[in-house]
């Protein structure tokens, strides 16, 4: 190989290992960065102080609207029925008093007056008697001077007459009674809801003539559960103390009227654990033009709102603060997370109420806290002015609960 093929074969060789040579030099030579210690920062949340306040509520229920008086008509005595009153059917409403029905009268008429002929004779029979005992005493005093027996006096005939008398009145009242119930009456002002006879139509003593409901007054059958009891004076004067605003959807609108909680059934329904409740509600059918706007009808389902008569002192806070081990998130000394046990008197969609479980004025926390555990921890949002180089990240921002228990985004 001659000089100059020999160097341009080994001569970039050398140019390359110088290369690497001087690479290796200045990585050598090269000082290593600065380690900083990292700064781990506690979680920051979002907290507010609560305190006892008194609190009264409003109770949802819901029912159906019935009559407070329920009738199955019977007739009392027997007969052919002869005459319908026009408002005896389905839907018609009566006042208390009208005739809804006549029976045929004409043997309960002959059955008085024969009553009332046997009373007359009874009482003739009477003053004879009252005469005859008259005359009796003067002829025993004319003739005797001691006083007379009570058999010459006729007191045991007259005693006779005088029974006769009353059974002969006791008579006629009956057969006048009878021909009275003859007219099958209204107990009271109502409507109709089933009839069950017709013209020419033979009843006997006891059939049934009807179904009536009374529509001075309606009653709505409202469930309570023992939760809400405490809230509500079931054994006091519910009649002075509770109302109960009625719901409901009529006609493709909603209307409202107004009711009082009158009593209770006075046993817990063992099943579903409620007690009901029977709220009033007057005039229902506004019949009288004054009571209410809209017709509140039989069978309607409503729904009720009934004023709590009873409050309390308790703590109100968000219902996204109750977790679903009915726990509470608090802010204890030095910044560190509690996790306390909270005795609930109430839950609603957007708020819960405690009886006791928290301190007064103590912390709670309102912010979603990852894998909480006692003694973590924390910065609370608001208890320090931040520098504007110490102004927490987007990624440090306290992320509160809504209502429904998410975080907002």
């Amino acid at each position: 190989m001659t000089k100059s093929g020999w160097v341009k074969t080994v001569g970039p060789l050398i140019v390359i290992l110088l290369a690497l040579v001087v690479a290796v030099v200045l990585i050598m030579s090269k000082k290593p960065p600065e380690e900083k210690p990292l700064e781990k920062k506690d979680l920051l949340v979002e907290a507010s102080p609560f305190y006892r306040q008194s609190a009264s509520f409003v109770i949802s229920s819901q029912g159906n609207v019935v009559p407070k008086s329920e009738t199955r008509l019977s007739s009392q005595v027997s007969g052919q029925v002869v005459r319908i009153a026009d408002v005896f059917v389905a839907g018609g409403m009566f006042n208390e008093g009208d005739v809804l029905a006549v029976l045929e009268q004409d043997d309960y008429q002959t059955e008085m007056k024969l009553a009332e002929a046997e009373l007359a004779q009874a009482k003739a029979a009477l003053e004879e008697e009252i005469a005859r005992g008259i005359v009796a005493e003067k002829e025993w005093r004319s003739v005797n001077s001691v006083v007379p027996p009570s058999l010459g006096l006729r007191k045991p005939q007259l005693a006779r007459e005088q029974a006769n008398v009353k059974a002969a009145e006791a008579k006629y009242e009956r057969a006048k009674r009878n021909l009275a119930r003859t007219e099958i009456r209204a107990p009271y002002d109502g409507i109709v809801i089933k009839r069950s006879i017709d013209i020419g139509q033979f009843i006997g003593t006891g059939t049934e003539v009807g179904t009536l409901y009374s529509t001075d007054v309606a009653e709505v059958r409202l469930p309570i559960t023992e939760s809400e009891l405490a809230f509500i004076d079931i054994n006091g004067n519910l009649q002075a103390a509770a109302t109960v605003a009625i719901r409901a959807v009529v006609a493709g609108e909603t209307h409202q009227w107004q009711a009082k909680l009158v009593r209770t059934e006075g046993i817990l329904d063992s099943g579903s654990r409620v007690i009901y409740a029977i709220a009033e509600v007057s005039d229902p059918y506004n019949r009288s033009q004054s009571a209410h706007n809209r017709v509140l009808r039989f069978g309607q389902f409503v729904e009720a709102s009934i004023a709590s008569t009873q409050t309390q002192s308790l703590f109100v806070l968000p219902r996204s603060a109750l977790r679903l081990d009915g726990t509470v998130l608090t802010v204890g000394k030095d910044n560190t997370l509690k996790i306390k046990d909270v005795d609930v008197a109430r839950a609603t969609a957007k708020q819960i109420y405690l009886r006791g479980g928290i301190d007064e004025g103590e912390k709670v926390i309102l912010s979603v806290v990852p894998n909480p555990y006692d003694g973590m921890k924390l910065r609370v949002a608001g208890d320090e002015l931040l520098t504007e180089g110490d102004k927490p990240s987007t990624a440090e921002q306290p992320i509160t609960l809504n209502d429904e228990g998410r975080g907002n985004e």
